[in-house]
């Protein structure tokens, strides 16, 4: 493998790009090895924190604020 010291700056840009792919696939088999252990997950969705179990069930542990979209550069203060 090559050392990221000698990468060119195109090279690392066209690794960036690609990295979401393989980091969504990795985190699906995650979930879905986690349900066929027998284990809820705890997941983000549109209604908030809800635990998912293995029998396709799921529960609402809390209702979270609706998602803010950042543009890249964007710098947030939190409360």
């Amino acid at each position: 493998m090559t050392s990221s010291a000698s990468l060119s700056d195109q090279s690392l840009d066209h690794l960036e790009q690609h990295f979401p792919q393989p980091f969504q696939a990795a985190v699906t088999q995650a979930y879905r090895a986690t349900l066929a252990q027998g284990i809820s997950v705890l997941e983000r969705t549109k209604q908030g924190l809800v635990e998912t179990f293995p029998d396709g069930s799921s529960r609402l542990i809390k209702a979270l604020e609706p998602w803010t979209r950042v543009t890249p550069g964007q710098k947030r203060v939190l409360p």
